[in-house]
């Protein structure tokens, strides 16, 4: 077994102190949840020895600098247990102060019930809903393979590290852990390390009530390289295992560490009382009579026991000061593979990295905006080297497949296309790794209706204010024969409800080109871009060059005050076109409006939006063919909407699209009842 002679084994004489600061991490959160009357004591208690092993002789981290890029990652996927991140952040010496462990889970403190990115200095990754981080940890790693790929050449090496994550039983029971373990086999993601938390304990009960599938088997048919440890109070057999697992780095590996929950508390041990509350006053005095520590001394750090964590000081700056000196003879030696790396961690974009956008013209003939979304991709994607992404399985479908660049895979980490698989959940939540890791933008594609799948990784993607690029395509019941089971007609106002998200709906392929823009340009929060299957012709309009970035435009107008105002979205703006016409014949002035997005929209100032829907036209129609929810803010009390009140049908779409009024004839039917004039 090859060993990281960087690394201490444990002697026999130093078994005191680490008992010692094994036990300050245990007591740390008993006390911080105790305090907080909330949380979750059982696992920080049983990992603690882990956690103290991971941390102060495997990871490479300097506190001092939590950005460090060739920082070992760390994700704590079973967020609940996060006074064991807590307590490791600070007693390594992180900006987290012993006051903000004092004020767990209270209003703006540093430390929230479950960890957040961007809120606490050395959290990775939000995490909480079970799952979302282990698949998280597969994007980092992913991450970490293409970047490696891309810019180490031979000893000359700027990328070199290791994601860890710890996870729980509830995190294996959820189906995005599943998937994620299975992507990750099969790329053979040598440097990402999981440890398992055995404890066998749920809020429920013992798991054996609803799971108990052979972990090792599954894992192991997944091709990851799997070590048991039964006994996770052994620091040395801890960090053996650590060490092999480092060592294989052909295959992604799973350290089985058999808990216990609640680790020295005498009557709570091993059960489901200690997974979600408070152990209490009394329980905690006991507990912490068994494990040798003072029983009525709340926030206790010995000195031994912080000089021992905080070497990571020491060691942290020492290896990136290291890592620092070989980045500068890296730069002199290949200058411009160092500016990409620095323009990629940056993410920096080229002035004119929109001029290669492609132009749509009339004269081109109709066509389906997730064709010019692929076009659209295609042609940036030589100008943004960190783009990167995939389909769930519908690359040919979604228009996803990056042309000119390879496939990534275990034999190709330099790729840009990734075979995500029939896996939705695990592709939206790799995603995000892949962008918290730094040095990558990601986007992934499937059919709109299949948003629900990846729904959780969105929200948290939204939570986080990561610009992650979603593209979602076959948008409404114009999908046609394949039925109401793939025809999405909830899902818009699903993902309009999600705060941050910005949702992008193009009508034709030259607002497609803007929506790229928008999304392109987000620096702090997803897109999602939703395109249609149909042909749909290409506009002449002036204004949306313009003004698409407003979320809403004019897009056909008349020449005094309009009588009545159309607003609609994608493919259902042409519609509204066409009953303007008809309209204007009857003497009726309409304006047309296009709303491709309500976020875009509302960030404007009120008197562009008063200028775009005019206060005094109360007479307003809104067409889109989804749920109408929402839309009574656009069209006010007097207006109507058009869209879908149930689930679509099997037929051909333009025969669905007619059946169920998205028609031109039943636009004007509805306008002339609405202005009294039928």
């Amino acid at each position: 077994m090859t060993k990281d002679n960087s690394a201490t084994i444990i002697k026999p004489d130093d078994i005191k102190i680490d008992d010692l600061c094994v036990n300050t991490i245990r007591t740390l959160a008993m006390d911080a949840i105790e305090q907080a009357n909330s949380g979750h004591p059982g696992a920080p208690m049983g990992l603690a020895a882990a956690g103290y092993v991971l941390w102060t002789r495997i990871l490479k981290h300097n506190p001092k600098n939590p950005d460090w890029p060739d920082r070992d990652r760390f994700v704590l996927s079973g967020g609940h247990a996060s006074m064991l991140l807590y307590s490791l952040l600070h007693l390594c010496g992180y900006d987290i102060s012993l006051d903000d462990i004092k004020q767990f889970r209270q209003w703006q403190s540093k430390t929230p019930g479950h960890p957040e990115y961007g809120h606490t200095p050395g959290i990775e990754t939000t995490t909480g809903p079970l799952g979302q981080g282990f698949a998280n940890a597969v994007g980092m790693a992913m991450a970490e393979r293409h970047l490696a790929a891309r810019f180490n050449k031979g000893a000359d090496s700027i990328v070199g590290h290791y994601t860890y994550m710890m996870c729980g039983d509830g995190d294996l029971m959820e189906g995005i852990s599943c998937e994620a373990a299975s992507l990750a086999g099969h790329l053979g993601l040598g440097k990402l390390i999981c440890i398992y938390d055995a404890n066998k304990i749920s809020i429920e009960g013992s798991i054996d009530i609803a799971f108990s599938e052979d972990v090792a088997l599954r894992f192991k048919a997944c091709n990851w390289h799997v070590i048991s440890v039964g006994n996770g109070n052994d620091l040395n057999a801890i960090q053996t295992a650590l060490e092999e697992s480092k060592s294989r780095t052909d295959k992604p590996s799973l350290i089985i560490l058999r808990t216990h929950i609640a680790y020295g508390s005498p009557n709570k041990q091993d059960t489901a009382d200690a997974h979600g509350a408070p152990l209490g006053e009394d329980e905690i005095r006991l507990t912490k009579k068994r494990l040798n520590w003072p029983a009525d001394k709340k926030f206790a750090v010995p000195a031994k026991a912080l000089a021992v964590f905080r070497k990571c000081l020491i060691t942290g700056e020492k290896a990136e000061t290291a890592w620092k000196q070989k980045l500068g003879e890296y730069t002199k030696k290949h200058p411009d593979l160092a500016n990409q790396w620095v323009n990629a961690l940056s993410a920096y974009l080229e002035n004119d990295w929109a001029d290669v956008l492609p132009q749509f013209k009339p004269a081109d003939g109709p066509m389906a905006t997730r064709a010019a979304s692929g076009k659209a991709l295609n042609s940036i994607a030589g100008s943004i080297p960190t783009l990167m992404g995939g389909s769930a399985d519908l690359a040919p479908s979604n228009k996803t497949y990056l042309d000119d660049f390879s496939v990534f895979s275990r034999d190709n980490y330099p790729g840009r296309n990734i075979r995500f698989g029939v896996r939705e959940h695990a592709m939206a939540a790799i995603m995000a790794g892949m962008f918290l890791h730094n040095g990558i933008r990601p986007y992934g594609g499937t059919f709109l209706v299949f948003a629900d799948y990846m729904r959780p990784a969105i929200r948290m993607a939204s939570l986080m204010k990561l610009p992650l690029i979603y593209i979602f395509t076959h948008d409404s019941i114009a999908v046609g024969e394949d039925g109401p089971t793939h025809q999405p007609v909830e899902h818009l106002a699903a993902l309009r409800s999600i705060p941050r998200l910005i949702v992008l709906r193009p009508a034709d392929a030259t607002e497609t080109n803007e929506a790229w823009r928008q999304a392109i340009i987000s620096s702090n929060a997803p897109v999602a871009l939703i395109l249609s299957r149909q042909k749909l012709p290409v506009l002449d309009s002036d204004q949306t060059k313009k003004a698409f970035a407003n979320g809403a435009y004019i897009l056909d107008d008349c020449k005094e005050t309009p009588d009545l105002i159309l607003i609609a979205s994608g493919s259902e703006v042409h519609i509204a076109l066409s009953a303007k016409e008809e309209l204007t014949r009857k003497k009726i002035r309409v304006r047309v409006v296009s709303m491709p997005s309500w976020e875009l929209f509302e960030k404007t100032s009120q008197s562009y939006k008063d200028s775009v829907l005019l206060p005094q036209v109360s007479a307003r129609i809104a067409i889109e063919a989804g749920l109408s929810m929402g839309w009574e803010r656009y069209v006010g009390n007097r207006g109507l909407m058009i869209g879908m009140e149930n689930f679509g049908a099997s037929a051909p779409g333009n025969i669905l699209m007619e059946q169920f009024g998205f028609t031109s004839k039943n636009i004007i039917q509805k306008a002339l009842t609405l202005l009294g004039k039928s």
